[in-house]
């Protein structure tokens, strides 16, 4: 066996081409079929079952994970299961979505007459419109293609990219109508990084109560060193009996002031401190605070609560570990 990287290359450059003219051939057949599918699955109270065999049956569990994401309950149910029990999963207020390129796959189209029997209606995505799944459908959506990639024109290769294209117009147009928002987005993937920035809260994150360095602006400069090196945060809020933020001290500021070759033993943190600090809402997202930290160029930030008071403090480090940044 011989490899030839002339070969292989037309192969791939080929493959781009025809699974990108497929996926671009969908869009001349895009009708007010598409529409009313839309239509039919935003109106549907239950779930949206999605069911393929083989390949198919891999795009449709795809598809059922995008629309479950983006704000369209749904769950794939594979064919053959559903013959020896799982049918039971569908119920009235669903829809199903089946998808098959021939449209005449047997453990799929001897599902169709009991699906009909249920009262629940039939989105059919298939390749060829005239098929036995397509006769049984409300709504045909028509994924067909010119010719497959693989060189046998055999192997589900452009078919599979069109129907995960057309699939993913289909989710995209259903979040949209739904007026689907970053947020919502945010709250279906908490543990993923865009959860994390949309969901996180400065005070779910920041250093509280005694953790928080502060000192009041009569307190001697050792005062103000021994509070910055007890708690850790490389600063110090300088705040009033009633909590109010006067200003801060931070590592940066104690080195400039060394620099200046001052007698620092006869100071008090009410003159060393920079007046007017950067704060942000103790409620407000801690991606907020990663961007006002990079926009100043700083790493430390003092939170306040609706009244302005101090209640707590953050560093990039808190950050990090929260995995904001």
């Amino acid at each position: 066996m011989t490899l030839d990287p002339a070969q292989v290359l037309r192969l791939a450059h080929d493959t781009l081409d025809i699974e990108a003219a497929a996926v671009l051939g969908l869009k001349g057949r895009l009708s007010d079929d598409f529409v009313r599918a839309v239509s039919l699955l935003l109106a549907v109270d239950g779930r949206v079952v999605v069911m393929g065999m083989g390949k198919s049956g891999h795009v449709g569990r795809k598809l059922a994970a995008t629309l479950a994401s983006t704000g369209t309950p749904a769950f794939f149910v594979h064919p053959a299961e559903a013959s020896h029990g799982d049918l039971g999963m569908i119920q009235r207020g669903d829809a199903v979505l089946a998808i098959s390129n021939s449209g005449e796959v047997d453990e799929l189209t001897v599902l169709l007459p009991l699906v009909k029997r249920l009262g629940v209606p039939l989105v059919a995505m298939t390749g060829h419109t005239g098929s036995t799944l397509a006769r049984h459908a409300d709504v045909v959506l028509d994924s067909g293609v010119a010719k497959e990639a693989c060189p046998l024109n055999l192997a589900p290769t452009a078919s599979t990219t069109a129907q995960l294209a057309l699939g993913d117009a289909l989710a995209v147009a259903l979040l949209d109508a739904r007026g689907f928002r970053t947020e919502d987005f945010a709250r279906s993937h908490p543990g993923g990084a865009l959860g994390r920035r949309l969901l996180t809260r400065v005070l779910d994150i920041m250093r509280r109560g005694d953790d928080v360095p502060r000192v009041t602006p009569a307190a001697s400069f050792s005062e103000l060193m021994r509070e910055m090196t007890r708690k850790g945060l490389g600063a110090s809020a300088v705040a009033d009996a009633e909590g109010g933020v006067l200003g801060i001290f931070t590592d940066g500021d104690l080195r400039r002031l060394v620099e200046t070759g001052r007698d620092l033993r006869a100071l008090t943190a009410g003159d060393v401190m920079r007046g007017q600090p950067r704060t942000i809402r103790d409620d407000a997202l801690a991606a907020e605070a990663a961007k006002l930290m990079e926009q100043h160029r700083i790493t430390v930030l003092l939170a306040v609560d609706a009244d302005g008071r101090l209640a707590g403090a953050l560093n990039s480090n808190d950050l990090m570990r929260a995995k904001v940044i």
